[in-house]
């Protein structure tokens, strides 16, 4: 594509006028705005938002080059964007792409000649238990075979609802039974009980009941939420000084429970994040949003505007005066580090998603530096099922060390992927059971927590999928992962796509991390495709992980070479000169 020798701002101005007079918290939206318009960010628009918002156009760059979803050079103004990740791959997606490289006549990253269409390769989309899947421009399809392609490109393709299954279903019990976009629906079914019952007590009083509850943070840190919400409390600030964010960015590869919620039942995070605005004293809600869920931004932002309406949000909520809330939301780009809760402050801040150095914690010091609760979409939507069920009744679902349900992620070779509600002490046996099985002879390996997750074989398939079980065992519960893999899949493959995903997805801050995910990708990429290992790959994956694990910043790098040392503890093998073509279980 040539670029253009001139930009018209005239369909810009009435954006940035509607802009004019914010900070720069306002940058990451009226990015998304300017590139609607333009298909990409040109110099001259780059330099337009900073006068508008008295941001540095330096800094301008920096987000502009930080996150993938935006562009600093002429793109097609729709994107057609396909998962290559392990559970689209195992369900066929090389083909998939294939046909469309085919239809298009384009290789990833290239733009058609009339710059109408784009296309790229991307890590997972979240709608794994659709695998494979896309995205054309806004609007995701699942399930796809090179046959559908067509249609896809069409749009005429159906579009996807998450695959709900399990029960009791506690927290997605209304998923699937409402219309998504109607209070009057979730209303209906219960929805703002648990908030009207919540005005009826003391902050304090809730707080005991989620300290009782014993409910731990569903995202993987297993923070204990009552003690999370009580330090927030606690922090000196006035309430419009405090905040409530919900990290809606789920992004790493086999997690997608919390866009189930988000699609089917928005209006259930709203009611959760004014539970917590109400207990913890703030006036100040934040949704940070992966960029890829295009269908929840638009059932988000529904839900919020009619929550406002209905006096739901705003002021003297319900009528209790002095009870102020509302809620922005905002809609990433591209960032699994946003993710990790430090670095999503700085996004919602305007900047690039570099994670902060801790302490001080967000408890404290959050968003804006200033008193900050952040939890997941399940976590807030479990304080809600306490509310309306009650503290003994909540302790009678799982077991006593991790009582009341959880949702798992389950894709992979399973007949039946999707997200499972269950409570906590089912094995992981009868979840993939549960699953409809394998989908060919027999498990060959099963990845628990997400990528930053670790393998198992089929001897440990017993193990109870609870906190205090996992602890024991030495495997993190994450974000619910349960990836099923059968004798037929190549291992090899798999670790080196979990290495290329932490590779791309390092922001670059800390040089462990930046440096150990580059080097785990060489050598696993070397072991898949040229020649096999090499004597000493063995120990120089076990060094890179231990040193990423030892001294990175955050989360990322502390855990981007858990799944590969697994893999090592279990299938040496594979990473040995002359040990085959295949991992095998012990």
């Amino acid at each position: 594509m040539v670029q253009p020798a001139t930009i018209d701002l005239t369909a810009l101005e009435p954006i940035l006028n509607r802009y004019r007079g914010r900070g720069r918290e306002s940058l990451l939206p009226l990015l998304h705005e300017a590139q609607a318009v333009h298909g990409w960010l040109p110099p001259e628009v780059q330099e337009a938002i900073g006068e508008t918002l008295h941001v540095p156009l330096s800094d301008i760059h920096g987000v502009v080059e930080f996150y993938s979803m935006f562009y600093n050079e002429p793109m097609g103004k729709r994107v057609i964007r396909v998962c290559f990740d392990p559970a689209c791959h195992m369900a066929g997606s090389p083909a998939v792409r294939l046909a469309i490289e085919e239809r298009l006549g384009l290789k990833p990253g290239e733009t058609n000649e009339d710059g109408t269409i784009a296309y790229e390769t991307v890590p997972c989309l979240g709608m794994c238990e659709h695998a494979p899947n896309a995205l054309n421009g806004d609007c995701p399809a699942g399930d796809l075979t090179p046959a559908d392609v067509d249609a896809f490109l069409a749009g005429t393709y159906p579009m996807p609802e998450p695959k709900i299954y399990g029960g009791p279903l506690v927290k997605l019990a209304r998923a699937g039974k409402i219309d998504p976009t109607s209070l009057a629906d979730f209303e209906k079914y219960g929805g703002y009980k648990g908030l009207r019952k919540a005005l009826t007590m003391t902050p304090e009083e809730i707080l005991a009941m989620m300290k009782g509850s014993d409910v731990l943070g569903r995202g993987g840190a297993m923070f204990p939420v009552g003690l999370k919400w009580e330090m927030t409390r606690n922090a000196p600030g006035h309430p419009a000084e405090k905040h409530i964010v919900a990290n809606a960015d789920e992004s790493e590869p086999g997690t997608f429970k919390d866009r189930a919620l988000m699609e089917q039942d928005p209006f259930s995070l709203i009611e959760a994040m004014t539970v917590a605005a109400y207990t913890v004293g703030a006036e100040n809600g934040w949704i940070f949003l992966r960029g890829e869920y295009p269908l929840c931004y638009k059932r988000l932002q529904n839900a919020i505007e009619k929550a406002r309406t209905a006096g739901y949000l705003g002021h003297n909520i319900l009528g209790r005066r002095g009870f102020n809330f509302d809620i922005e939301l905002r809609l990433g780009a591209g960032a699994y580090i946003c993710g990790e809760e430090t670095a999503l402050f700085e996004a919602i801040e305007g900047k690039r998603g570099f994670p902060r150095i801790k302490p001080p914690f967000p408890t404290t010091h959050g968003l804006f530096h200033q008193p900050t609760v952040i939890n997941n979409i399940e976590t807030l939507a479990a304080t809600v099922a306490v509310l309306n069920m009650g503290v003994e009744q909540w302790h009678k679902l799982g077991t006593p060390g991790s009582p009341g349900t959880k949702w798992f992620c389950v894709s992979g070779r399973v007949l039946r992927p999707g997200v499972y509600e269950v409570p906590f002490g089912l094995t992981v046996r009868q979840l993939i059971q549960m699953a409809g099985g394998v989908i060919g002879k027999e498990v060959q390996a099963v990845l628990l927590g997400g990528a930053a997750g670790v393998f198992i074989g089929p001897r440990r398939l017993d193990t109870p999928l609870t906190y205090e079980d996992a602890k024991a065992q030495g495997f993190p519960l994450g974000s619910g992962v349960i990836m099923v893999f059968d004798e037929a899949v190549d291992l090899r493959e798999i670790m080196y796509m979990l290495a290329r995903f932490f590779a791309h997805e390092s922001c670059g801050k800390c040089y462990p991390c930046a440096l150990g995910t580059q080097r785990q990708l060489e050598i696993t990429e070397r072991i898949l495709r040229y020649g096999g290992p090499l004597a000493g790959d063995k120990k120089a994956l076990q060094e890179i992980g231990l040193t990423m694990t030892q001294t990175s910043l955050c989360g990322l790098g502390q855990t981007a070479g858990s799944a590969v040392m697994s893999a090592i503890d279990r299938w040496p093998e594979l990473f040995e000169p002359g040990g085959g073509n295949n991992g095998r279980y012990r």
